[in-house]
């Protein structure tokens, strides 16, 4: 044994000293392992801290947010009230697409925030990440307000899912799909505690690890462009004319 390599027969202390310099190739490889350990746990701490969330970070399943969000990206997720951006609803800390447009704020190619939430408060279904497009408040008939080409052909409050509103929350969309996830029941309004956090930025592919490895994942976009209008029974024809702000 090397004269500067202890002798871990003498000791905890010298055992630990040993394992730190000894060239021996079995402890070589379980140190190299605990040290990329520490490394992710410490990433992972880090990302909490930042976030506010656990897991902050998760992978997307399908492709309703393409081409802003692909399924295999891997989405940062952050707590809704953190540095929230210009426009915010109310105490939300969640900026819609109509304010968004009013105030330059923008996520993922389009005005407003991509939300990470709970369909109709269910916390035992997969998320869904959608983009928040405005806010209704309880009661409301937020027919005209809401674009026309997204309410499946309704022609009116009574035609349209959700509509009046059962209660005050977010009108959702995912990007590519041809209608809101209210209009095809996908969920009720988003209520602000159905909301998980935001998605602030993405690495693609890198969720495919996940996808791989475990044949699921952590969140899906559901309702790729073209499956939302069949899925409802609802005319295809998107309806309207000109397109409302949101």
């Amino acid at each position: 044994m090397a004269d500067d390599v202890p002798d871990p027969r003498d000791g905890p202390l010298a055992a630990l000293r040993w394992f730190r310099r000894t060239d021996n190739e079995a402890v070589l490889f379980v140190r190299e392992l605990v040290s990329s350990a520490l490394v992710v746990a410490l990433v992972g701490v880090l990302l909490f801290a930042v976030s506010g969330l656990w897991p902050p970070l998760v992978a997307v399943e399908s492709g309703s947010m393409t081409p802003h969000l692909q399924k295999g990206d891997l989405v940062f997720v952050m707590e809704e009230h953190r540095f929230a951006g210009a426009g915010a609803t109310g105490t939300t800390g969640v900026v819609t697409y109509q304010s968004g447009q009013e105030t330059g704020y923008a996520k993922f190619g389009e005005s407003g925030d991509v939300v990470v939430y709970a369909p109709d408060g269910n916390t035992g279904t997969t998320p869904i990440i959608h983009r928040a497009r405005f806010w209704v408040a309880d009661g409301e008939n937020w027919y005209d307000e809401a674009n026309s080409n997204y309410v499946l052909g309704a022609e009116s409050c009574e035609e349209l899912r959700n509509c009046p509103a059962p209660h005050a929350g977010f009108i959702t969309k995912g990007d590519s799909n041809p209608a809101y996830d209210q209009a095809v029941g996908l969920s009720a309004p988003v209520r602000p505690d159905w909301v998980r956090g935001t998605a602030e930025f993405h690495i693609p592919w890198l969720g495919w690890v996940r996808l791989v490895v475990t044949g699921d994942a952590a969140l899906t976009t559901p309702l790729v462009a073209g499956d939302a209008a069949a899925s409802s029974g609802a005319p295809m024809s998107a309806g309207g004319a000109s397109a409302a702000p949101a």
